[in-house]
């Protein structure tokens, strides 16, 4: 087997991910709706905007899902007013 002319460095090699600064524009009452979402959650802003930009790259993580589901829950309400809903008025109209 051939000598090598200089050893191999066998060390552990550690890798860590690298971060790009992105600015963006948009209105105050956009802003605090968001910082108010991200209050909610527990979480910074920053981190808030990272996880919608995987959401539009199509990185959901099933806590992600659920999060915006009970979000929009909450949101929109979904009331029925007391009214009984029966299976077929339910499904009406779907194929």
């Amino acid at each position: 087997m051939p000598r090598l002319a200089h050893p191999l460095n066998t060390e552990p090699v550690s890798t860590y991910t690298v971060f790009m600064n992105v600015t963006i524009s948009v209105d105050d009452e956009l802003l605090e709706r968001t910082r108010a979402l991200a209050r909610r959650r527990g979480v910074s802003l920053q981190e808030l905007v990272r996880e919608q930009l995987r959401l539009l790259a199509g990185e959901r993580t099933g806590a992600e899902v659920a999060d915006e589901l009970l979000d929009m829950m909450e949101a929109l309400g979904g009331h029925s007013g007391g009214r009984k809903v029966r299976r077929e008025e339910a499904y009406d109209g779907r194929a």
